[in-house]
């Protein structure tokens, strides 16, 4: 069987849109159960992209169940699938109500992440934290956008509360989360008094962690969410007009929705 794909482009992350387009053709029956994927070196002639990108989105299938590895072999489509991926149809929100959504979904997960980080961490994680914060003050001050920094900031508090199912959980939803942060960062850095804000809610979450204040990391972490999602609520409209809707589209058309 010969499929074609689209070329990816810039804006979302470019292994999140492989995936996207190769987990469409195997919810539509254009690669059928038991249908080996194309080779690497084609679907990284026809996307446009790097192998590391086709990997990347390869391992993300993988993680969903889409697909397996034979051995020799190649990728092939899993013939059964007992675990269904997470439906998210966010295509009737408006880009706005999609992130401010998903924040949402980051308050209740990441409040609960520090908490347990707070009373768990080792010296190693609270290396690792520490690390992750001078990571994402330096992108700050060389004027990235600090995306991929972000992420790895609260994913290292999310290991530090030592719990799997946990991991597992941000994990899948670190595709989704990316276009909501991508959004978030990109209205804080048009201010600075958004931007300062920022930094000392980090430092907050990050110091009381490090105390082993359990009450006082929840709060400092939810506290972050809840900021989060008012600077959004407050963003200069001609932000969504100009980049905001742009940044958020990954998120409102549903990466990866079953």
């Amino acid at each position: 069987m010969t499929t074609s794909f689209t070329p990816v482009t810039s804006g979302a992350r470019l292994s999140d849109q492989v995936a996207q387009q190769l987990a469409a053709q195997i919810k539509a029956g254009g690669l059928a159960p038991g249908d080996k994927l194309p080779p690497e070196a084609r679907l990284v002639e026809q996307f446009k992209v790097s192998r590391t990108v086709v990997r990347e989105a390869v391992s993300r299938l993988k993680s969903l169940g889409l697909v397996d590895s034979r051995q020799g072999s190649g990728v092939y489509v899993n013939a059964s699938q007992p675990f269904s991926p997470l439906n998210f149809d966010a295509k009737h929100a408006d880009s706005r109500s999609a992130v401010v959504q998903m924040v949402e979904v980051r308050r209740a997960l990441e409040a609960e992440a520090a908490m347990l980080a707070a009373q768990r961490r080792t010296a190693a994680d609270i290396k690792r934290i520490r690390k992750a914060v001078q990571a994402l003050d330096k992108a700050m001050a060389m004027g990235a956008d600090g995306v991929e920094e972000d992420v790895r900031f609260h994913r290292s508090i999310a290991e530090a509360a030592h719990n799997p199912f946990l991991m597992g959980t941000l994990d899948y939803l670190a595709q989704f989360m990316r276009g909501a942060i991508s959004v978030t960062r990109a209205n804080e850095a048009r201010r600075e008094d958004f931007s300062t804000q920022v930094r000392g809610e980090h430092a907050a979450i990050a110091a009381a962690i490090e105390a082993g204040d359990p009450a006082k990391a929840r709060q400092a972490a939810g506290r972050h969410m809840h900021n989060a999602i008012r600077r959004i609520e407050n963003a200069d409209p001609a932000f969504w007009s100009q980049e905001g809707e742009r940044l958020a589209q990954p998120l409102v058309s549903g990466v990866l929705k079953s």
